[in-house]
């Protein structure tokens, strides 16, 4: 189950929201920014040319990462991390083979496979060979769709700029009626907001928190891969929880930390 990620809705709330105000404040009203026909020159262009520049497989993975973008994984480097701690203590108590049983439980492929790499005696030289080469596909398939988000934002304010040429044209092409030059001449511009606006409040911030969540992910990965490859070689549960706190961003360690003094004082 995923959370909202508050910080995004909280910033686009007030990136639009004090954008609005700041037009009201100006005499501005909203009735005046809101123009179908550039919205979809702005956004159906936009879209045309993304979808020119990726293949469709990489253009739907994009539109599928929308609820990474606005939600967090459930899954955190405290509880992972406490979970490797407690298949290495199973493996110095009963045995690698013991921990095969608790493996098939997890949803997480990545975990499954390494650990199950363990289970079947396969050496530490091995798993990391296969594990980096795992990492590596992961990786690159998991920064497509920042890059299809940043290849947005960086399209959005040329096509606006086209609507407002566009819109500009027809203005020209009834310069006798003199009273529609103005109105004609601000419908235009509305384009340019648009390209400008959807690029910067949206598709380039989309790109970087879709790249940052990314890594976090990818840092995981790695701790799961060390970790394995730790209790393969049969090092104590304790030296790997040493090891591998340091992947655990510092208010998660605290926060485990104080959870785990809960339950040994229970």
């Amino acid at each position: 189950m995923k959370k909202l990620d508050l910080g995004t809705i909280a910033g686009l709330g007030c990136a639009f929201g004090l954008i609005l105000l700041g037009n009201h404040l100006e005499g501005g009203h909203l009735s005046s920014i809101i123009q179908p026909t550039a919205a979809l020159i702005v956004f159906g262009g936009t879209m045309g040319a993304v979808m020119v520049g990726f293949p469709l497989e990489d253009f739907i993975r994009a539109v599928k990462s929308i609820t990474l973008f606005f939600g967090n994984k459930a899954q955190d480097g405290r509880a992972v991390l406490d979970e490797i701690v407690r298949y290495a203590q199973i493996a110095r108590r009963e045995g690698i083979i013991a921990l095969e049983e608790h493996v098939q439980k997890s949803t997480d492929p990545f975990f499954k496979k390494a650990f199950l790499m363990v289970v079947d005696g396969i050496d530490s030289k091995s798993i990391a060979e296969t594990l980096e080469l795992e990492l590596h596909e992961l990786d690159e398939k998991g920064e497509i769709p920042a890059k299809v988000y940043e290849a947005a934002g960086g399209y959005c304010p040329t096509v606006g700029i086209l609507g407002a040429v566009l819109g500009l044209i027809h203005v020209m092409a009834n310069l006798s009626d003199i009273d529609k030059v103005g109105s004609g001449i601000a419908v235009a511009f509305v384009a340019t907001i648009y390209g400008v606006g959807a690029a910067n409040i949206v598709c380039l911030p989309a790109a970087n928190k879709l790249k940052m969540k990314h890594r976090a992910e990818m840092v995981l990965r790695e701790m799961i891969m060390l970790g394995a490859i730790a209790i393969q070689q049969g090092e104590n549960p304790k030296l790997i929880e040493g090891k591998l706190s340091v992947f655990v961003h510092g208010h998660e360690k605290k926060h485990g930390g104080e959870a785990n003094k809960a339950k040994a004082a229970a």
